[in-house]
């Protein structure tokens, strides 16, 4: 399996968060910023408010399997930071649900090829 390139820098993060381009979904809020090389780097953050450490890398596990399948559909040279929205309950995340949702926003920014289906 391919390995995904992360953000792990507070300041990569901030620098999406503060100067890209948003997306609101029922689940996962997406934030977009062109980079300068020809490849996407993806951070993921949800609130420790949200829920306790078991369920937010459940969280995470579910978003980093959705973004490995609709990887290779995806343009190059972004920055996204995938958020978990306060609103949504966690206890309703399902693979298909994020996946949907992300489908979803990724069409909505126009980073994604329509799938032939």
């Amino acid at each position: 399996m391919k390995k995904i390139i992360t953000l792990k820098k507070n300041y990569e993060f901030k620098n999406v968060l503060s100067k890209g381009k948003f997306y609101i979904g029922k689940q996962i809020i997406i934030y977009l910023m062109k980079n300068r090389e020809e490849k996407n780097v993806i951070g993921i953050a949800i609130s420790t408010k949200s829920a306790n450490a078991v369920k937010r890398n459940h969280i995470k596990r579910l978003i980093r399997a959705n973004y490995q399948n609709i990887e290779s559909r995806l343009k190059k040279g972004y920055n996204i930071v995938f958020l978990w929205n306060k609103k949504a309950n966690i206890e309703d995340a399902d693979f298909h649900t994020i996946e949907k949702d992300m489908e979803y926003l990724l069409a909505k920014a126009d980073i994604i090829e329509k799938s032939k289906i």
